[in-house]
């Protein structure tokens, strides 16, 4: 198993801090640096930003919003970071949620599965720099009966094979990335619930003559180091109550049904009640210790190195960390006290 780190968002103040971390989790040998994006910075540039001032790490998108741009832009914007990079660039795609996808871009959230598929096939096609043409249900290129003409990428990729990544959470969802992606996504993942979620992506490779060999398992999750367990729960409360509360509606959150299936129905009902009443604070304290303890990294350093080995076991590669813990004095070390765990635990490949 390999470590990633998750940087999440910019903008807010924390540039100058993250690409500290972005600097630390290479020199330690992390293997992948992830961001993210919503509606405030995008992805990309910052992506461009941190490649520019690392020498070995892989910068990925966690994700790219799918709603975000068209099929043939992310192949551009791929091609140009992988090239930019030296061969370092991961592209992770999602859907994001209805509420973003219809609220900030204007793109109906219909067919989910369906216009990702077809965009993942556009993505491949323009990076493999055959001439573009596709007549899918969603996407047809060039648009017919008009001018448009089958163009062919004019960037070449370091890379013949640009590994594509799926931000996965339902079961349908998770079948769709084993069947076309190269890795997974994950959030809120939980050793002893990965079973189900693993099944069903080794479903979606067996439908292609696949099995889960290469297939890159990544999970981000928080990281709290603290001898104090449910402190270091603590300093969690607040983001998982924001994703299970309110990362979607009422009747759409994916987050709330994950922590449904994981067995906290009455639980999550509860926060999301709360959070959506704009209770944020009780909405935090209703989350459950155990599904945060079950979601992350909390405790010393040799919890921290046990917890690694549960994770192995359930088939994480790469285990993508979210330092949560105080200033940036904190965060560098929670990286290294990491790494230190993952070779104390005889898992660093």
């Amino acid at each position: 198993m390999k470590l990633g780190v998750n940087l999440g968002y910019w903008g807010a103040g924390n540039d100058a801090d993250n690409l500290a971390l972005a600097r630390e989790a290479d020199r330690l040998g992390y293997a992948v640096c992830w961001t993210a994006e919503a509606y405030g910075s995008d992805a990309a540039t910052i992506l461009a930003w941190v490649a520019a001032q690392t020498e070995r790490i892989d910068i990925g998108s966690a994700v790219f919003q799918i709603p975000a741009r068209t099929p043939a832009m992310t192949a551009m914007t791929a091609a140009t970071l992988d090239s930019l990079s030296g061969g370092r660039f991961r592209l992770g795609l999602g859907v994001s949620g209805p509420q973003v996808s219809e609220g900030w871009h204007g793109v109906a959230f219909k067919a989910p599965l369906a216009r990702t598929r077809e965009y993942v096939d556009i993505v491949r096609l323009a990076l493999s720099r055959r001439r573009l043409s596709y007549d899918g249900e969603h996407f047809k290129l060039p648009l017919p009966g008009g001018p448009g003409k089958s163009l062919q990428l004019t960037v070449h990729p370091v890379r013949e094979h640009i590994p594509i990544y799926l931000a996965a959470v339902g079961p349908k969802n998770l079948e769709l990335a084993g069947r076309i992606a190269d890795g997974w996504l994950a959030v809120f993942f939980s050793p002893q619930y990965a079973g189900e979620q693993l099944a069903a992506i080794e479903a979606g490779r067996k439908q292609v003559g696949k099995d889960l060999r290469g297939f890159d398992v990544v999970p981000t999750v928080p990281v709290v180091i603290d001898d104090d367990i449910q402190r270091a729960a603590d300093q969690i409360r607040w983001y998982a109550a924001l994703y299970i509360g309110g990362m979607g509606s009422r009747e759409q959150n994916f987050y709330n049904q994950l922590a449904c299936r994981m067995g906290f129905a009455q639980q999550a009902a509860r926060v999301q009640e709360l959070y959506l009443a704009k209770e944020h604070r009780n909405a935090a304290e209703a989350v459950p210790f155990e599904f945060i303890d079950a979601t992350s990294l909390l405790g010393p350093p040799e919890r921290i190195a046990a917890r690694m080995k549960e994770y192995a076991a359930a088939g994480v590669t790469t285990l993508s960390l979210s330092p949560f813990a105080g200033d940036l004095d904190q965060r560098l070390k929670t990286l290294r006290v990491c790494s230190e765990a993952l070779s104390a635990a005889d898992l660093a490949e």
